[in-house]
């Protein structure tokens, strides 16, 4: 590490956290659902700072990329193998179309344009906003055989590269999925995602919204009158909603709440279902009371926390286990939140599992526990690192991506970055698989990709300061515009074939566009102009595949790069 500027002699790394802090800074400024983030403005502040001298140097960036792709894989390991299913095929045409799309069109300009491996690592990773390809790249550079000079060059026009179409994929894939895919599909996105939500058999969102204070599932008791007559399966379905007969009580004696039990006058009918169900009830059953003073906890509603994991689940429907669900305890606990690679998916019928969802469910124990043990296992709170799992789990990736193959003569190797991506995809499944080996805090895994990928940016922008200008001398005004292509042709293409031959509804198929681009700010902007969660069915599928497919990507570009040039 070296540094010509007064202020940083002393303290030579200091350079490297005021730029990661001041790029954090910066990535956080927002236009909208639109903002930089903070790689690239990690990457901005890095060229700037870099014009004054100072250079990062050594394997700093390196070990770095390695902890933060590694940990990339463990996080979205069990997403990725869980999408692998034959219900998934059509959405996982999508992440192919664009890794296809990009790789032409990179070639095409490099061919065109005389770019050299590191500029068109560059565009692919800036256009497809895909920053790791950024790591798989410039490791990638190694295995060319150039001279050390070259080399670094190349690598600081990845950095460039980057840096100068990012903004132009972001805004554009943003803009093209909130605001022309429907119109390109002649549907109004929020009329589309509702009446799609009504096919589904969803929660009405307006329902969600009217009363965010208020717990949507609830529990109450009434005296039976208007309900005399009728037997608990006949109550349950006049009420609607999944409304469900807890507990029935004549005088002191606890009676089963089976579906055939018919109700007296006087019973005490203890009820649990949506709140807004439940309000209207007493019109239908009778006056409310509380509960017998001996059974006051048949309403008391718990909640779990589970992940998905047991066999046999993953890809099936909710309504396919509403309908599986025969047992006792299960017709006692409601899904209230499914979350996905960060997101909270729409509860219906039509909703898959998959493993590795997180799914929160409410209900009352004994029923509750036993429905947990049967959809997976508790989720677990860890706040240590297995590093023994952690370093091994490296040092495999590390070397898987000493491997190396010619094809047509052209050496091609996944590299250290693409080889502990690999592993962090195999070692986050077998945690997955067998908790408690291999622990990693969430928190730690996000640490990990947070500060890995900043600091190693950073390195590489650092470094690329001096020769930064040559590039945009050269390229700078014609990069954005192949850029603009690198983004928007991939998603025309996943637009058309998506609706013309896969059939995929309007909603969510614009959502699997947003998530085969891996872009959280486009999904932002699709859900903000469907005001609907509708759209996120489709953009988990193809971000759980494209998180993993897009990387791959970096040492492919470059080695055809090197060939076309």
């Amino acid at each position: 590490m070296q540094c010509s500027v007064g202020v940083f002699n002393d303290v030579p790394m200091a350079v490297l956290f005021v730029t990661v802090g001041l790029g954090y800074a910066v990535g956080k400024l927002k236009i909208g659902p639109i903002g930089l983030g903070g790689v690239c403005g990690t990457l901005i502040v890095a060229l700037l700072i870099g014009q004054t001298g100072c250079q990062l140097h050594g394997e700093l960036k390196e070990v770095a990329f390695a902890l933060f792709i590694f940990a990339m894989g463990y996080s979205g390991g069990p997403q990725f193998f869980a999408n692998l299913n034959r219900s998934s095929l059509r959405f996982m045409v999508l992440p192919l179309i664009e890794a296809i799309a990009v790789i032409s069109i990179v070639l095409t300009a490099t061919r065109m344009m005389g770019l050299d491996p590191g500029t068109a690592a560059g565009l692919a990773a800036g256009a497809a906003t895909e920053s790791a390809v950024v790591g798989t790249a410039a490791e990638a550079l190694k295995h060319l055989g150039l001279g050390a000079a070259e080399t670094t060059r190349m690598e600081s026009n990845i950095a460039t590269a980057y840096t100068l179409t990012y903004l132009v994929g972001l805004v554009s894939i943003v803009f093209f999925t909130s605001q022309v895919a429907p119109m390109l599909l002649r549907l109004n996105l929020k009329t589309a995602s509702r009446e799609l939500a009504t096919r589904l058999e969803a929660a009405s969102d307006d329902d969600v919204a009217t009363q965010p204070a208020l717990p949507r599932l609830v529990g109450r008791a009434y005296r039976a009158e208007g309900a005399a007559g009728l037997t608990v399966g006949q109550l349950e379905r006049q009420i609607g909603g999944r409304t469900l007969v807890a507990g029935l009580f004549r005088g002191n004696e606890s009676l089963s709440a089976d579906p055939d039990q018919k109700i007296e006058a006087g019973d005490i009918v203890a009820l649990i279902g949506v709140r807004e169900r439940l309000v209207n009830a007493g019109e239908r059953v009778g006056v409310e009371v509380l509960p017998p003073s001996a059974h006051h906890d048949v309403l008391q509603l718990d909640e779990r926390q589970v992940i998905v994991n047991k066999p046999g689940l993953n890809g099936r429907t909710l309504g396919h286990l509403a309908r599986m669900a025969t047992q006792r305890h299960l017709r006692f606990v409601w899904v209230q939140q499914i979350v996905r690679s960060g997101m909270s998916l729409p509860i219906t019928p039509a909703t898959q599992l998959l493993h590795g969802d997180r799914l929160t469910l409410v209900g009352t124990d004994p029923a509750l526990s036993a429905a947990a043990q049967e959809l997976g296992t508790a989720v677990r709170h860890v706040d240590t690192t297995d590093l023994v799992f952690l370093c091994v789990g490296i040092l495999l990736g590390l070397l898987v991506g000493m491997l190396s193959v010619t094809v047509y003569g052209i050496p091609i190797s996944l590299g250290s970055g693409g080889g502990a991506l690999l592993s962090g995809l195999v070692f986050g499944w077998i945690n997955f698989k067998r908790p408690g080996l291999g622990d990693m805090p969430p928190a730690g895994v996000q640490l990990l990709k947070d500060l890995g990928l900043a600091v190693f940016v950073a390195s590489v922008g650092l470094s690329a300061g001096p020769d930064a200008m040559t590039l945009v001398r050269e390229h700078g005004a014609m990069l954005p515009l192949v850029g603009l292509a690198v983004s928007l042709v991939p998603a025309c293409l996943s637009l058309w074939i998506g609706h013309v031959f896969l059939k995929i509804e309007g909603p969510l198929l614009i959502g699997a566009i947003a998530g085969q681009h891996v872009s959280t700010p486009a999904i932002s902007a699709i859900l903000a102009a469907s005001q609907s969660s509708v759209p996120l069915l489709g953009y988990t599928v193809t971000y759980a595949i494209a998180n993993v497919m897009l990387p791959v990507l970096g040492p492919i570009i470059v080695a055809l790069a090197y060939r076309v040039g």
